[in-house]
């Protein structure tokens, strides 16, 4: 199954070849290397020869962005009603991941359904995005990231999208040890969404493998779901962690609580192909 995140305006995959992508970022064009994109087809489309900036990487590690022509240190885009402040980063990111809006759609209407407020847990969150959605949802949010420059940038685009008023903590934490408080405390919550990198350190110091810890993470955060718990996602840009790895890990974690399990890739279309671009995976439990 291929989830496409084709309700953007101000975010455009234009075109894809050779290990880059000619993306719209609102008003700048920006080339960025992906590792899937190993067919070469002709890069015809004139936007290849407009790029405000093009990110390259070096041969020891790492990279620069190349710029063509002035590019804002920050600007924003939206997506339907958030907001989002884009900053190209050392490491090719720019903030956001565009696929991931399926996620966050889905995520958002389940909230709007409910028809009770829900206690929404977001792990590795990043800078916000599935935050900020959920919380202009009606859902009363925990953010939970290592990186305290990740945690000041959600609260950015909490910000700019109108909820920073909301209900939410913004938690500079190890996931892994805030899980075990969280269960240790007897806190519930009714979704789980976590992105996992497939390796990192916490602001101590702590190794973060995924293949080593994906599994047990979920099993313990299958403890703070709630008797009528309504989510559970995990988002992977993994290559060995597929839809169907994650599939089985949800399904045996959640064995003892009624619902389903899916999975599968999500991905952003091409404009100028139609060429849908396998952009990550994402396994999600729900009660229905």
């Amino acid at each position: 199954m291929m989830r496409t995140a084709d309700n953007w305006t101000d975010y455009e995959l234009i075109d894809c070849s050779s290990g880059e992508r000619l993306e719209r970022w609102g008003d700048h064009i920006l080339i960025r290397p992906d590792p899937q994109v190993i067919w070469q087809t002709p890069k015809n489309h004139p936007a290849w020869r407009k790029a405000d900036a093009r990110y390259i990487r070096s041969n020891t590690g790492g990279g620069k962005w190349e710029t063509y022509r002035p590019l804002p240190d920050v600007w924003s885009i939206k997506y339907a009603d958030l907001v989002f402040n884009i900053k190209p980063m050392g490491f090719k990111h720019t903030g956001i991941f565009p696929e991931q809006a399926v996620n966050w759609d889905m995520t958002a209407d389940l909230i709007k359904k409910a028809g009770r407020p829900l206690k929404m847990l977001n792990l590795f969150a990043y800078t916000g995005a599935a935050t900020v959605s959920a919380l202009k949802a009606g859902a009363a949010v925990t953010h939970v990231d290592a990186s305290k420059g990740m945690v000041q940038w959600a609260k950015e685009n909490a910000a700019s999208s109108g909820v920073a008023a909301k209900n939410v903590r913004w938690l500079v934490d190890d996931c892994i040890k805030f899980v075990e408080r969280e269960i240790r405390r007897e806190n519930k919550y009714d979704i789980i969404i976590m992105d996992p990198p497939s390796y990192g350190r916490g602001p101590g110091g702590e190794v973060w493998k995924l293949e080593t810890e994906v599994y047990k993470l979920c099993e313990r955060c299958s403890l703070l779901l709630g008797e009528n718990a309504e989510l559970f996602l995990v988002n992977s840009y993994t290559t060995g962690l597929s839809p169907s790895v994650m599939a089985y890990i949800l399904g045996s974690v959640m064995n003892s609580k009624n619902g389903k399990v899916t999975a599968g890739e999500i991905g952003l279309r091409a404009s100028s192909s139609g060429l849908v671009l396998p952009s990550g995976a994402s396994a999600f439990w729900t009660k229905q």
